[in-house]
């Protein structure tokens, strides 16, 4: 009974472990686009947004807001409302911003 009592508790605390951590993350790398064939593909690579602003990691289309006019993508949406919080901090990270 009291190697029951363990093991529960071990999974227990597990689960709220994991659920913990499960949160925003850092993700991989974003892929890249392929070397482009023409100058309108290379001036779409060079503005086109592939990391979130806030966290780094590769960005998901469905999550978005609109600022000043133009899209921005995250990876999360705990990082679309940090961003929202102050979208200027992140800013100089977007290439649909640059100059």
């Amino acid at each position: 009974m009291k190697k029951l009592i363990t093991l529960l508790s071990l999974v227990a605390i597990f689960v709220v472990l994991s659920a913990g951590v499960s949160g925003c993350k850092k993700k991989t790398e974003p892929v890249t686009p392929s070397s482009p064939n023409t100058a309108q593909e290379t001036v779409s690579a060079v503005t086109e947004q592939t990391t979130c602003p806030v966290m780094g990691g590769a960005i998901n289309k469905d999550i978005f807001t609109e600022y000043k006019g133009k899209k921005v993508y995250f990876c999360c949406t705990d990082c679309k409302a940090e961003f929202e919080k102050n979208p200027e901090k992140y800013i100089s990270k977007l290439p649909q911003f640059a100059k």
